[in-house]
């Protein structure tokens, strides 16, 4: 029993700590990534090449007056931050950074929930993310918050169905809804040299998947939820000091999440980058591979998303609302019912 617990302790420590910690590390990314797509410096004045710029904003956030509406409805005020991060950290509890280790007959799973529906729950949690925008906009009194919790909501709805037929087709292709044997079913490779990665299966999945993460998380060019020239800040206008950084340490998490969903399903997730397999394989070394290739595969997408948001311009609405309803979802729709049909064929 002890043994149990101390295990489950270690777990979240480390699938907590791990994100956590690279929040300032994504911050000075997005802040020096925005700078160099700009041809401009970026931070550069606090520390060595502006590293310790993300520990001065903590510090400012968190040493910050914090100005309270009195308008607003206080407890839901303060409670929307929290959901918001809460809700982000939930997927994190059954995504799995290694494979299972064997330790003295023992087969430890390195996630903290371990379900053979560890997809679905990750997916269904994360589909919550929306609900503190929602209650931090309606708590704030305010039109302008109130109009950017409705637009979050209104988008979450359109974007989750075409991301929705995106999995249930790899779910299809894969023909298990465990993670680690959709990991597994992406080991090796096909020719000699291609990653049997399920990206190079379903293209179309991974790219209506793709664009289904950037809208969950409220990233450009998706970010009408905090629309600036139109509805001045959003969910997020009322709030300040710590408050506001929860919220944005919740979209960084929510990225981080999301962006482990899509490398599980379409790139191998913890599976060894090629090249790195070349390494001779050992207890020790197989897990630690394993780990920095998930995290680099994680970091990858963490700057593409960085790359995008300073790449496009945002979408109006209607265009938003046009490309989530009339053209993903029957992109979807048709890829699901054309996975389906060569997959009942190909068991025959």
């Amino acid at each position: 029993m002890l043994e149990g617990i101390l295990e489950i302790l270690i777990k979240t420590v480390v699938i907590l700590g791990i994100p956590l910690g690279a929040l300032p590390i994504i911050i000075h990314v997005e802040r020096r990534g925005a700078g160099f797509i700009q041809r401009r410096l970026g931070p550069n004045r606090v520390g060595p090449f502006g590293l310790l710029q993300p520990l001065a904003d903590v510090a400012k956030f968190m040493f910050k007056e914090e100005v309270h509406p009195t308008h607003v409805r206080p407890f839901f005020y303060s409670l929307a931050p929290l959901v918001a991060l809460t809700v982000a950290l939930l997927p994190l509890a059954c995504i799995p950074i290694m494979a299972p280790l064997e330790i003295n007959g023992r087969t430890i799973y390195p996630e903290v929930f371990r379900s053979d529906m560890g997809i679905f729950y990750a997916f269904a949690v994360s589909a919550l993310g929306s609900y503190g925008i929602l209650l931090g906009g309606w708590a704030s009194n305010n039109k302008f918050s109130m109009l950017g919790a409705l637009r979050a909501c209104a988008q979450m709805v359109s974007y989750e169905l075409s991301l929705s037929t995106s999995i249930v087709a790899m779910i299809f292709l894969y023909g298990t809804n465990d993670i680690h044997l959709m990991v597994a079913a992406q080991t090796g490779y096909w020719f000699g040299f291609l990653p049997k990665w399920g990206f190079f299966i379903q293209p179309l999945a991974a790219m209506l998947f793709l664009v289904g993460i950037f809208a969950e998380s409220n990233r450009l060019p998706f970010d009408l939820a905090e629309g600036e020239s139109e509805i001045v800040a959003g969910y997020h206008l009322e709030y300040s000091s710590m408050k506001f950084a929860i919220f944005f340490m919740a979209e960084y998490i929510h990225m981080i999440a999301l962006s482990a969903l899509f490398i599980i399903l379409f790139f191998g997730g913890y599976s060894i980058l090629p090249g790195l397999d070349l390494i001779p394989q050992s207890p020790i070394i197989t897990p630690i591979l394993q780990m920095g290739s998930l995290i680099f595969k994680i970091a990858f997408m963490i700057w593409f998303f960085v790359w995008v948001r300073w790449t496009l311009p945002r979408f109006r609405y209607d265009q938003l609302m046009d490309i989530g309803w009339q053209r993903l979802l029957p992109l979807g729709i048709i890829n699901l019912i054309a996975t389906v049909l060569i997959t009942y064929f190909r068991n025959q």
